[in-house]
């Protein structure tokens, strides 16, 4: 065979791979071509984001990374960690300058010491250049904490064997004061595109997109805000920059002088790419992370709607050039029902709805279901809930994006021996999940048990307990095959001072495998 021959086969294989080709064909002995069935392999490298926690002096978070164990072919060695990245603030203008520096300069005239304030940035970057959360091996998760405002926001990456279904959850509890909650989310890979329906420029809210970006080189990102009646002016939304290996926060209602209480938050990058979350502080209602929705798509599930919510608010944005229609349901513990007097929902195209549907669970816990009224063109929407627990002084809120069902394995760190309910939702036909609840991070013993999930429901459970935990432990949920679709989602609940402090983190799959098509063996056939 010549070498031109061996390239392209090398170049096709290589292009397969990078743009998920199912298939792959070569002819056989007759001439015909014979489809080759991809190989589903370990990922060999996967990477993360966690933006700054919090802004307020009395914040105190845990990080928790966690990979599960058992991915066969992943081979023996591997590393994975998280170090810290600096804080860059972004002014109205789209202009960006380095919170470190600055903190280190009002340090330096605050004592007036030119020796110390030089020898405390030396500590700074030698931090940034160590890993904050380093994780050893699959299977036994670790954790870290920091207090206060000065909590980093961390990049890293996990290669080799702890690269599958690596997870780092963010937990933050701020017991005072307008950003008061408890606020978690799932640190998230780099990408390019996200959409953030449920954000608000209105005056009791603070909504700040943070832009992570982990490599490094520089990023520029766009962000575009959509209101009831379409996009909102803004002339500082755009070529706002991201420096290298560095978190920008950009206060939502500084983009646009017009007041949306229900808005959807575009972000795109016009060069490299960055992770992105909202971080919402409404003054009555308390504080949380929005995470993007799942890709655009005609049906959603958004899951895990807790039994006490007393009120919960659906908000979509149809992103395509066609109006959207969507029947609106609830999956709860029985069955799925439609709630009275909100069967459906209109969405204009490139435009915000919403709708309060109050205490739709009715004490029940639930999850949302979106699909398309009648069997006419389908419109692609995104969509997110935010649902409040209490009442009065006593609120609490959370979001929950949709998320697309688990293909393989999900998994959320963090949990702890009381508070954690796990809420599973089959939207179609019923299905079997296996859940399993890692070590502790100061020890334990891993527990695995199967639940059912009826066709149409949602089930939810406290997740096994680990024999012996010691610290918080990781829960991993695999969906048997042979059912219908799984979505998930947990719900962690850390009450205080009578505030039932609470936040949901959905559960996308870990994409901890991917299909790599098989080269032929022998590639004699295709000739000299």
């Amino acid at each position: 065979m010549n070498r031109t021959t061996l390239s392209l086969i090398a170049v096709a294989t290589a292009l397969a791979a990078v743009t998920g080709f199912a298939t792959l064909t070569a002819p056989d002995s007759t001439g015909a071509a014979v489809a080759q069935t991809p190989a589903l392999l370990p990922v060999e490298r996967t990477s993360q984001l966690c933006p700054a926690p919090s802004m307020s002096d009395i914040a105190e978070t845990t990080y928790t990374s966690f990979t599960p164990a058992g991915t066969s072919g992943s081979g023996t060695s591997g590393s994975a960690g998280l170090s810290e990245s600096v804080v860059t603030l972004a002014d109205t203008a789209g202009n960006t300058k380095d919170a470190t520096k600055d903190a280190q300069k009002d340090d330096k005239n605050d004592k007036n010491d030119d020796k110390d304030a030089k020898s405390d940035g030396e500590k700074t970057d030698s931090a940034q250049d160590k890993a904050f959360l380093a994780l050893k091996e699959p299977g036994k998760p670790v954790s870290a904490e920091a207090s206060g405002a000065e909590a980093p926001a961390l990049v890293g990456s996990a290669d080799g064997r702890l690269a599958p279904g690596w997870t780092t959850q963010q937990t933050t509890t701020v017991s005072v004061g307008g950003a008061r909650g408890l606020l978690g989310m799932t640190c998230a890979g780099p990408d390019t595109d996200f959409w953030f329906p449920g954000v608000s420029t209105e005056a009791s809210r603070q909504d700040y997109v943070h832009l992570t970006n982990p490599d490094e080189t520089a990023a520029v990102a766009d962000i575009e805000v959509y209101g009831k009646d379409g996009v909102l002016k803004s002339e500082v939304g755009e070529g706002i920059p991201v420096p290298g290996r560095s978190s920008v926060p950009v206060l939502l209602s500084t983009l646009t002088g017009e007041n949306a209480p229900d808005a959807t938050v575009h972000v795109t990058t016009r060069t490299g790419r960055v992770g992105a979350v909202v971080r919402v502080a409404d003054e009555k209602a308390g504080s949380d992370w929005l995470a993007a929705s799942g890709d655009p798509a005609a049906r959603l599930v958004l899951p895990g709607i807790p039994a006490d919510a007393t009120d919960v608010r659906l908000v979509a944005f149809a992103t395509g050039e066609d109006d959207a229609d969507l029947k609106v349901q609830l999956a709860g513990a029985d069955g799925t029902i439609t709630p009275a007097g909100n069967e459906t929902l209109h969405v204009k195209s490139r435009m915000t709805a919403s709708v309060d549907l109050a205490d739709v669970t009715k004490g029940q816990a639930g999850s949302l279901v979106l699909s398309p009224v009648g069997s006419g063109r389908a419109a692609p929407v995104v969509a997110a809930l935010r649902v409040v627990r209490g009442k009065g002084a006593n609120q609490e809120i959370a979001f929950i994006p949709a998320t697309a069902p688990i293909a393989s394995r999900a998994t959320v760190a963090d949990n702890r021996a009381k508070g954690s309910t796990l809420s599973l939702t089959a939207p179609g036909a019923a299905a079997k999940v296996k859940v399993t609840s890692s070590a502790g991070t100061g020890g334990g013993e891993p527990a695995v048990q199967t639940y059912t999930v009826k066709a149409g429901t949602t089930l939810a459970v406290t997740p096994p307990a680990p024999k012996g935990l010691k610290g918080s432990y990781a829960v991993t949920v695999e969906p048997e095959a042979g059912g219908g679709p799984v979505h998930a989602a947990r719900t962690l609940a850390l009450p205080e001072d009578g505030v039932p402090m609470f936040t949901v983190q959905t559960l996308p799959d870990d994409r901890g495998m991917v299909s790599v098509p098989k080269a032929r063996e022998d590639l004699s056939i295709l000739g000299d």
